[in-house]
């Protein structure tokens, strides 16, 4: 049996010293044990509130002495629980939020019509329009035979709707009604003064007119905002639930769909893992465009830069250990940044040129005002999921931190975009060259990915558009290529010390300009041995600013956003799934010098 009364209520009227009354109303409703919301507010009060018989008449009582609601009058109906979950008093601009300045329903509203009244006019067919005040969600589990819906999700969304009704309806008869009424009261006043002229709202909403007359021309059941979800034209508890996702109702039907799932999905708001990651990426753009627009190496900024001394150069000086881990900055660049204080010591001492290292010793690298040269930031992620992200670079954007890059970097970008998750590069390919790049989600997946990229494992092939037409189609290098950067900070063919490489070409097209596009496949993962190999074979890559025409060695830096692109773009990658072990492909989009 029914244990739990249940009323709806509102009433406009003026309402003063609203922090003591709702500070009198908590504590009464508190201690009688009511759960529900009270909002209050300096033009009226609205309420829904369970709880015991006895206790809900006391506290229509109390409501009833307040002065202007000595005219309250609740609508109740029953339930077998609780349908709240605690008790609410809140002070609100407006007890229905409208938003539409100069409407006051407690000086004036729109006649009403009585239930039994729309009954019978509905009966005898009179030519009338029902209006459906409530939001899309509402109407969904039942409404009036033949009513107008509005399709809004938003009561402030009403007076842009009515905005586009046809004109013709400003001559004929519209009884609006919504669940309790209090929305009519607004409603009817609106549509007045934008020009209806036969305007009525059904007096106590859908819940009054079951009470009165039960289900005659309706369809379905009422939506009510508790844990009933909806209520028959008995008043009584439907089998309705809430999806907790998206907050559609559904019905018991709806319930049953397999894309149901309590406090997860239901049928409206349900994806699959392809439409979840197309939402994820689309998200993921967005905070790439949000934490790039302006670039975060654009604004000045204080650079602190650790520099860990290696071993080699223990007991030199701290000038001798710079210019030998930096070969390619002069050391008077070197003698010029640390007369100006650009090192200091882990106790951020100012370290001079003649300081004494130790191997081990760490120091930082101050730079004041850094602003950073700008990068390309049009990151496409083209997979996401729980283990890792397969995204396509463009050019200039350095992976990592190095040189004059700091924020403006992939690593530093896509750290903003997964906070508080870090992502890590399974591999690396140059600032200055575009295509896929592998990143995990975790150190775990990080160290299965990075081992099949360093076991040879992972089959990658690039684009490579170079100078000059190989004399066959089909041709290999396998020059060893050094460990470390020679003076220029280019890597060089050393046969003799040099680490293992080997590369497969195949030409694809040959350009009548007298360039040819390639096929790459590195079967090895040699810095920069892409272009070192076809370099050392006098077909350097076009748009290379290192590794020039006749063994000529030119800038290593990163290339000016303007400058004309370096023809090389990774363009396919295979390997297993970190956690799954399933064969993976992805492909880039084609470059237009790819033609």
């Amino acid at each position: 049996m029914p244990s739990i009364t249940n009323i709806a209520a509102y009433r406009f009227a003026r309402l003063e010293d609203l922090k003591n009354l709702r500070s009198h109303l908590l504590s009464q409703c508190k201690a009688w044990g009511l759960k529900g919301t009270i909002l209050l507010s300096i033009e009226g009060i609205n309420l829904f509130v369970a709880g015991g018989s006895s206790e809900i008449d006391a506290l229509v009582a109390e409501l009833k002495a307040i002065p202007g609601l000595e005219a309250l009058t609740p609508k109740f109906s029953e339930s077998e629980e609780q349908p709240f979950s605690r008790m609410l008093v809140r002070i609100k601009k407006e007890i229905i939020a409208f938003g539409v300045e100069g409407i006051e329903p407690g000086v004036k509203t729109s006649p009403k019509l009585q239930a039994r009244d729309l009954k019978q006019w509905l009966d005898e067919g009179r030519p009338v329009t029902l209006l459906d005040t409530r939001n899309d969600y509402e109407v969904k589990l039942g409404t009036f035979r033949g009513a107008k819906v509005l399709e809004i999700d938003h009561f402030k969304k009403f007076p842009d709707a009515v905005r586009r009704l046809p004109e013709e309806m400003k001559q004929t008869p519209v009884v609006m009604f919504c669940t309790g009424g209090i929305r009519c009261e607004k409603a009817g006043p609106f549509m007045e003064r934008e020009g209806f002229q036969q305007i009525f709202q059904l007096d106590g909403g859908i819940l009054k007119y079951f009470e009165e007359v039960g289900g005659a021309h309706y369809d379905g059941e009422c939506f009510v905002f508790d844990h009933r979800v909806g209520v028959d034209p008995a008043l009584q508890e439907t089998g309705s639930a809430l999806c907790f996702a998206c907050q559609t109702p559904l019905n018991e039907e709806e319930q049953r769909d397999v894309r149901f799932v309590v406090d997860v999905s239901c049928p409206y708001c349900y994806k699959n893992s392809e439409e979840k990651m197309a939402a994820n990426i689309a998200m993921r753009h967005a905070a790439i465009k949000k934490y790039t627009t302006p670039l975060p190496g654009s604004v000045p900024y204080l650079n602190e830069r650790p520099l860990n001394i290696p071993e080699q150069y223990d007991g030199c000086t701290l000038l001798e250990s710079l210019a030998g881990i930096f070969p390619h900055v002069s050391a008077k660049t070197w003698s010029d940044i640390l007369a100006r204080g650009g090192y200091l010591t882990v106790n951020r001492e100012i370290a001079s040129a003649k300081r004494i290292v130790r191997a081990g010793d760490r120091y930082l690298r101050i730079t004041e005002g850094l602003v950073e040269p700008e990068i390309n930031s049009n990151i496409r992620i083209l997979h996401e999921d729980e283990a890792m992200v397969v995204l396509e670079k463009p050019a200039p954007l350095p992976m990592h931190p190095s040189g004059r890059f700091n924020r403006n970097t992939l690593q530093f970008i896509l750290n903003q975009v997964y906070a508080p998750q870090k992502v890590h590069a399974a591999h690396r390919i140059d600032a200055n060259t575009t295509g896929l790049v592998v990143c995990t989600r975790t150190r775990h997946f990080a160290k299965i990915l990075q081992t099949q990229f360093t076991i040879g494992q992972v089959e990658k092939t690039y684009l490579a558009r170079v100078q000059g037409h190989p004399p066959g189609d089909d041709f290999c290098c396998d020059i060893p290529i050094s460990l470390e950067a020679g003076p220029a900070g280019a890597r060089e063919a050393d046969p003799k010390n040099g680490l293992t490489a080997r590369t497969t070409f195949r030409v694809l097209h040959r350009f009548a300009d007298g360039s040819t596009l390639l096929e790459a496949h590195p079967m090895t993962g040699r810095t920069n041995q892409i272009r070192v190999h076809l370099w050392k074979l006098g077909f350097p890559i076009c748009g290379d600013a290192t590794y020039l025409p006749n063994n000529l060695c030119g800038d290593p830096q990163t290339l000016p956003i303007d400058a004309a692109p370096l023809c090389l773009h990774s363009w396919k990658v295979t390997f297993r799934h970190p956690s799954t072990n399933t064969p993976l492909t992805f492909e880039a989009s084609r470059p237009s010098w790819a033609g």
